[in-house]
């Protein structure tokens, strides 16, 4: 148990450039949340369910993180700040993180019946500040989600998502294969290329003005000439 809570101090320390210690991690509001989460979801698949709503309740008091008992969560989980909300069907893998004000929230189920009603986050994957991600939707490995991104369908592996609806951006391979990006998106490189017909847009509008601007230095010229003779 000891070595499984020094490799999950590490795994944060490695994403999360300012804690100086273990110590501080220890104090992370992340690290309690999921601590009690892990008694919460024992007792709920214990069938204690009001124990474990108990748990979850003083867990969101202490650290205003929204876990249900019922999610599933894998190892080395790492909320990065509070304000973040997951439900009860939530599936997260291995070396998830996930930043402030996220919620993995639900659906209602067409057929009106319980079931699978919140997303599936693979290992890996990287969720931004804001971010919504909503519905039993699967979001791939290596994926990441932009802030403030809404995702409302399944995320290829190793996609990058922004905006409102979210939408893929090409991500270059080398970026892909990095161990972890802070924020899930590549902050040196444009989010989103301009479309190709909007700069055909630019560059016609440009070189029209450019005829502009030829015309009327070719209209002022003869202008000039003869004011300069009528000086002399």
């Amino acid at each position: 148990m000891f070595d499984r809570l020094i490799s999950y101090l590490d795994s944060v320390r490695a994403r999360d450039p300012a804690p100086r210690s273990r110590w501080e991690i220890l104090l992370y509001p992340g690290f309690w949340a999921l601590a009690m989460h892990r008694v919460a979801h024992w007792l709920f698949e214990a069938e204690m369910f009001f124990l474990a709503r108990l748990v979850n309740h003083t867990a969101r008091w202490m650290t205003a993180i929204d876990i249900h008992p019922g999610a599933t969560i894998g190892k080395h989980f790492f909320i990065d700040h509070g304000f973040t909300v997951i439900g009860e069907t939530a599936v997260i893998g291995d070396n998830v993180t996930i930043y402030q004000c996220v919620t993995l929230g639900g659906t209602n189920p067409t057929n009106g019946k319980g079931g699978k009603r919140h997303p599936t986050l693979c290992d890996n994957v990287i969720i931004g500040a804001g971010a919504q991600i909503i519905g039993p939707i699967t979001v791939g490995e290596r994926a990441r989600v932009g802030a403030n991104a809404v995702v409302t369908d399944d995320v290829p592996e190793g996609a990058t998502m922004i905006g409102l609806k979210a939408r893929s951006t090409l991500v270059p391979a080398e970026t892909w294969l990095r161990e972890f990006i802070p924020y899930g998106t590549p902050c040196e490189e444009p989010c989103e290329p301009a479309p190709s017909e909007r700069v055909k847009e630019l560059e016609a509008e440009v070189a029209e003005l450019r005829q502009l601007v030829e015309a009327l230095a070719a209209e002022r010229e003869p202008q000039a000439a003869r004011k300069s003779g009528t000086d002399s």
